[in-house]
């Protein structure tokens, strides 16, 4: 419960500071960071965790692929992750077309958000389960992809008519979802600890999946050797420190 509370709040609150103007210039190089952090997680821990287990590896591999595919599919029907448009971002639409677009979808938007968030849940208890240093790190790996998600919201919901507070309190409303996943995870889990193996491999799909599909393109953008050099560190960053969490 702690632990998804903390990373409901933290992320929601960072995210609100970075998009209400302040450390505005932090939020490119917090995508780098949550890359290192996200593979590092999969690969390095969670994935090792589960193949340790006595789950038959071709069984986890399918798991695997299913969990690609699945957010493949939910990133595909707007469900996990949003398409945000502003005025004035060179495409031919009448004036106020974004933002009555923007309106429609902020309600959307923390639907989806609550759903996200409370699977979030889930595989937080599946991961301190297994190991409470595999718990430790899959909370940090949530929070470090949820901040720059969660400002791409909040701009929509603001665009949308809500006041700061407003998109704040829904906001967080919904980030608390993950204390309920958290809650039926962690009562649901514990009596079929033979589960776990395959929702950490599912929640490693997760993170490859936004790594790989979403957050490395945004870095591919920026391809100069200047802006390279803090990517790679920063992604190296990410490593040590699941490496540092996780070492026994």
């Amino acid at each position: 419960m702690l632990a998804t509370t903390i990373a409901g709040v933290f992320s929601i609150s960072a995210a609100a500071i970075f998009s209400f103007g302040l450390l505005s210039k932090m939020v490119e190089r917090m995508v780098s960071l949550s890359v290192g952090i996200m593979l590092s997680t999969s690969f390095l821990h969670a994935l090792p965790e589960a193949f340790e287990s006595k789950a038959d590896p071709r069984t986890l591999f399918a798991t695997l692929l299913a969990g690609l595919l699945a957010f493949f599919l939910l990133e595909k029907t707007a469900i996990l992750r949003h398409s945000h448009h502003h005025e004035g971002d060179g495409h031919e639409h009448h004036h106020g077309h974004d933002a009555h677009e923007a309106g429609k979808a902020g309600w959307m938007i923390l639907v989806g958000d609550g759903l996200h968030n409370f699977t979030d849940g889930i595989l937080i208890a599946a991961a301190f389960l297994a190991d409470p240093g595999l718990g430790l790190v899959t909370g940090l790996a949530i929070i470090a992809h949820e901040i720059p998600q969660e400002i791409g919201d909040f701009i929509v919901l603001l665009n949308a008519g809500f006041s700061r507070k407003r998109a704040y309190f829904y906001n967080l409303i919904c980030s608390l979802m993950a204390v309920l996943g958290g809650l039926l995870g962690y009562f649901t889990l514990e009596r079929g600890m033979e589960w776990i193996p395959y929702v950490l491999v599912f929640a490693s799909s997760g993170f490859i999946y936004i790594a790989v599909s979403d957050l490395m393109p945004q870095m591919q953008r920026r391809a100069t050797l200047r802006e390279t050099i803090p990517q790679i560190m920063l992604i190296g960053l990410g490593v040590v420190i699941v490496l540092f969490l996780t070492r026994h």
